[in-house]
């Protein structure tokens, strides 16, 4: 998907966006797969973007749509990425012929619980190896001395460069690329940009260290970093602080569900349900706060007017009248800036949200070929619902 362009005096130019069109892609494992499928879609309805952010495997995703190889179609490298992440994993679960009423679902846990364990013994050729068992002494994993990282993500910028052309982001007929990490040493945010930076490679494997499935921090730029999901896994606000003057229309996509009727019944649930809180979407309040900061620039630019237009209509007093013009420079001077700083509001958000059947809290760790094709099909489904309700 290409920037929008318009054509003027002396060749094709960048439009004067009123309006930046921005995709966000949330952090999550294998349920990115969902993210893949809600893009395929997307693109299908020939939907431009401005803007792709993304954290985590949402940054993988976000940094293969935009870094496509030329000559080759965006979602149809992102699916191969996915498909050869899942193809290597295990073989596919021999199901009974003669099943009872909601065994299905059984076969569906077993075959995620199956995947998830053989991830967390053997990796994935294409994203991470395991390093613990290369680690003497064994008996330290069996003690408060569980090393750290447990897993080399090594396979998984390999692959990247397999699929991504990063000279192409610089490409001004390509979205701008935006993705995040966490500083480990100050819990900041670090944001890196296509616009200002270089990126490679290890700027994305940055996003994408999430330790609490054991994977390694990445040092760049003389800083640690971990994943970006640390301190928002939706990370719409540093689109917003990274592109501050233009309008933006979003869509995000979560892949941690808002709603669940069911409670929690055991802890694993707890933990599971509990989980999808922290990184679910919450950009409501960003969406808030940006209108409200909106209204406020529109109040001050009011009142600045009206008090322009007074000083002028004042002629009785020569240096009265100086002094209040050389205060209004110095207000229009800070209003400028603030306006430049956080002038842009979103006037509009498409939310393409994954639900799910039943609840397991390893989700994002099952990589089974069966689970990624699923997670495709239900993000392309999960889409089209959304667009045709917007269209409506």
């Amino acid at each position: 998907m290409f920037r929008r362009e318009a054509k003027g005096e002396g060749g094709a130019k960048e439009q004067e966006l009123q309006l930046e069109t921005v995709l966000v892609m949330q952090g999550g494992g294998s349920l990115g797969a969902y993210e893949c499928g809600v893009y395929k879609t997307l693109e299908k309805h020939d939907i431009k973007f401005d803007i792709i952010a993304g954290t985590s495997i949402g940054a993988i995703n976000a940094a293969i749509i935009t870094g496509a190889k030329q000559n080759r179609d965006p979602a149809n490298e992102l699916e191969d990425f996915w498909l050869n992440l899942a193809e290597t994993i295990m073989p596919p679960l021999p199901i009974p012929f003669a099943l009872p009423t909601g065994s299905l679902l059984v076969v569906d846990r077993i075959r995620a619980i199956l995947s998830s364990m053989f991830s967390a013994t053997w990796g994935n050729p294409n994203a991470f190896f395991p390093i613990w068992f290369f680690s003497p002494p064994i008996l330290d994993y069996f003690s408060y001395k569980l090393p750290y990282p447990l897993f080399d993500m090594t396979p998984l910028k390999n692959t990247l460069n397999d699929y991504v052309d990063f000279t192409q982001l610089k490409n001004p007929d390509r979205p701008r690329l935006i993705v995040t990490s966490t500083d480990i040493q100050t819990s900041k945010p670090i944001i890196f940009d296509s616009k200002h930076l270089d990126i490679d490679a290890d700027h994305i494997i940055a996003g994408a260290g999430f330790p609490f499935y054991g994977l390694a921090w990445t040092q760049k730029n003389n800083r640690y970093l971990w994943d970006g999901c640390l301190l928002s896994n939706t990370p719409l606000r540093d689109i917003i602080d990274s592109s501050p003057i233009i309008d933006k229309k979003a869509y995000l996509v979560n892949v941690f569900p808002h709603y669940q009727k069911e409670l929690p019944r055991d802890m694993l649930q707890a933990w599971h349900r509990a989980r999808d809180i922290i990184y679910c979407d919450k950009t409501d309040n960003n969406i808030r706060m940006s209108k409200i900061i909106s209204r406020h620039l529109s109040l001050l630019k009011d009142m600045h007017d009206v008090i322009s237009t007074n000083v002028k209509m004042d002629n009785k007093d020569h240096n009265k009248n100086e002094k209040l013009k050389e205060r209004l420079r110095k207000i229009d001077h800070e209003y400028n800036k603030l306006a430049r700083q956080r002038g842009a509001i979103i006037q509009e958000t498409i939310c393409i949200e994954r639900t799910e059947e039943s609840h397991f809290l390893f989700e994002d760790t099952d990589f089974s070929a069966d689970t990624i094709k699923r997670l495709l099909g239900q993000g392309e489904k999960d889409a089209e619902i959304s667009l045709t309700q917007q269209k409506n």
